[in-house]
Formats: C-alpha cells, structure tokens, sequence
C-alpha cells in the first residue's frame, strides 16, 4: 500500500513539492483547448491547499528543445487562478535563485507553479543536480502525474528519493481502478485493443488473455494477426517479424479460453480511392474497420461486463477511417459495462463524441495505463514509499 496525501500529518507551513501532469493541448495563440488534465489534478492541489501548506506545483509540456514560448506553462497558470482566486503566483524559472526567493516568501496556503521542467534538458536524463536543485525547494515531494509515471525523470522518480513521499488522489485513483479490472473483472470481460503496431500491444495481449472473455483487435496491429491466420492483407501495414508470435497468441487464447475477434471487413486505400471491402486484395492498404467487423465488435460490446479500450481501431488521425473508431466509442457509451478508456486516441473519441460523462474511467495516461494493463509497476509509483 502507497502512502497517499492523505497519511501525511501536520503539513502546515511545510513546503511541499507536487508533481502534476499539465500536458494539455494548446492552440495558436497559447490557449488551453482542453483542460481535462488541470481539473483532473484539482482535488489534490485543492486537498493540499486546504492543509495550507507551500505548495509548489512543477510539470512538463510537450517536447521543447530547450525554452520554448509556446510551451510555456503560464496559461496553466492563469487556469488554474480561476480556481484558486489569489493564491496563484507564476515562476518563469524552474529552478535557481528567484525560485529560491519565491518559495522563501511563501505563506502557507499560497502556490506556485514553476516553468516547463522540460526547458531544462536534465529533467528528462534524471539528472542528480537537477533533482538536488527541486528537492531543495521542498520539505515533502507529492506525485499525482500519472501520465508519466511510467518514466524515470527527475521530477517523479529522482526526487522522490530524496524526501518524505506521497502519491495523490489521481494516481490512487488510477491504480485502483486497474488493479481491481485485472484482479477482480467483472465477466464478460471484453478488452478492445488497437494502435498500429503488435510489438507495442505484445506484452499487453499476453497479459489479458485467460483474464479476457473476448478481445477485440483493430488498428494496424490486427493485419500482422490476419496474416497469421492465412488471410490476404494486401499492402496494409504488418509486422512480418511478429507473424509467430500473433500465430502463438491465437493458440494459446483457444487453450486459455479467450475469444479473439479479427475484422472481417475493412475500409482501405486502393491508389487514392477509398473502398469498403470484405477481401484485401493486392494493391489494397486495410486502414479501418468496416461494417460487418462494426456489428460484430459492437454485439460484444453491448453483452459485456466489464470494458477495457486500449487505441483506435482505424488510422484515426486521417478522418476517411475514423467511423470504426467513433462507433465502437458509441457503443461503449451506450454499453451497461464497467467501462476504463485509456490511450489518446480511445479517449479523443470519447470527448469528441460528448460520451465522458458515461465512461466509468477515462485514464489520463496512455503510456502509463498500458504498462498497468501489462502487469508492470510503474517506475515513479514503485519508488514512493508503503505504509
């Protein structure tokens, strides 16, 4: 059991370093699109604010090559005054002597929120000066950014070996909510796996079968399967080094009684043209799910227990093969399951449709729940401290 904010004790005053996930999606002119992250975050900040302790909120944003303008994390700022009027304050710095300066001046009860770590380049190589530098500024480090705790940066791993630790109500939540899907599922339960390439969902395959009742492949992973099972793929992508293993997979699910469902139809390129098409045929690229795989994926859908969606099902990022993707997120919606999205895309289908509010579990880490969902400890968790 990780300690968690909550068996932290008489915290007033203190400094408290909290990591959070503030990766959001901005537009050109630097507003915020989507803010799911900042609120997702708020019961945290909220709890700790409440203890009136120093809080000092760090996170990254995007990939910046050094300082970059547009990924300053000022707009999170500005967010996140809205909800806390007046306690506020922004550090265009992430370390050194003005941020030693603000955090000298703090009361308890304030925050503030340090620049992008990612401006420096030893956030991301876990530097030991650089986590030095962090640790200094607090007597207590919190982590709550699950979406990069399956990293081992200076900010979620390398600090929280200097001080006291905690983890927060989002990775808690987080945690929970995949361990008791794996441990304790209620039947039927059907895992929906997509995402272009099998040697990114291997591990994860392997995991839910003989957990699963029936999985469900789409996305380009599945034409590596389809061609395992002797079907003609025509040029869609595939992973002919993994052939075999899609092959052993196949069998050891028979073995193990779970059920893997393959499309039968697919929507694909032919030169410039999009055709539907039951079989692929030579010069064909299969790009999304068709109608009858649609059918099929939904009945199982609807009669399930228990949902796990893990990637898109079609080439989601080109509009032409989005349908597939857009209706298994209508029929998850619609579903009476106990249903957890995780993965960019599975959740952008969701939000796009308006359905979140009818996900029992929208997860804000892709990377972070696949490793969950493949039975691994995640490395910023596993380094917090146990009651």
């Amino acid at each position: 059991m990780k300690r968690t904010i909550r068996d932290l004790k008489n915290i007033e005053n203190k400094r408290v370093l909290l990591r959070c996930d503030f990766n959001v999606p901005l537009d050109n002119y630097g507003d915020i699109i989507d803010d799911t992250r900042i609120v997702s975050s708020l019961p945290t900040i909220k709890y700790l604010n409440d203890q009136k302790c120093k809080l000092i909120i760090c996170s990254h944003l995007g990939r910046p090559k050094g300082y970059d303008k547009f990924l300053s994390l000022f707009p999170v700022a500005v967010s996140l005054m809205k909800y806390f009027p007046n306690k506020v304050k922004f550090s265009s710095k992430v370390t050194g002597k003005e941020v030693e300066n603000m955090v000298a001046n703090m009361k308890g009860g304030d925050i503030l929120l340090l620049e992008n770590l990612r401006f420096d380049s030893r956030e991301e190589e876990n530097d030991p000066t650089f986590v030095k530098e962090l640790a200094s500024l607090a007597d207590i480090y919190v982590d709550d950014a699950f979406g990069v705790a399956h990293r081992k940066h200076a900010s979620n791993y390398g600090v929280a070996l200097k001080l006291p630790n905690a983890i927060g109500f989002l990775i808690e939540k987080e945690l929970n909510v995949f361990y008791k899907a794996f441990e304790n599922p209620k039947k039927p339960f059907v895992a929906i796996l997509g995402g272009a390439k099998v040697k990114d969902k291997l591990t994860l395959i392997n995991n839910v079968i003989g957990k699963a009742d029936t999985v469900l492949v789409g996305g380009g992973m599945a034409y590596t399967f389809l061609l395992a099972e002797g079907i003609k793929i025509g040029k869609s992508i595939v992973d002919l080094d993994l052939v075999d293993d899609a092959r052993e997979i196949l069998k050891n699910a028979k073995v193990n009684g779970t059920k893997i469902v393959l499309p039968v139809d697919h929507v694909a390129l032919l030169g410039e043209k999009v055709v539907k098409t039951s079989e692929l045929e030579q010069d064909m690229v299969g790009l999304d799910i068709g109608k009858k795989t649609i059918q099929m994926f939904t009945e199982e859908i609807l009669n399930a227990g228990q949902i796990i969606w893990n990637g898109p099902v079609g080439k989601y990022e080109d509009k032409r093969f989005r349908n597939g993707t857009m209706q298994i997120a209508k029929a998850v919606a619609k579903s009476s399951a106990y249903s957890i999205v995780g993965g960019g895309d599975s959740v952008g289908a969701i939000n796009t449709l308006g359905y979140a509010d009818k996900i029992d579990h929208l997860s804000t880490g892709g990377g972070a729940s696949l490793k969950l969902m493949e039975g691994k400890v995640l490395p910023a968790v596993e380094v917090i401290d146990t009651l």
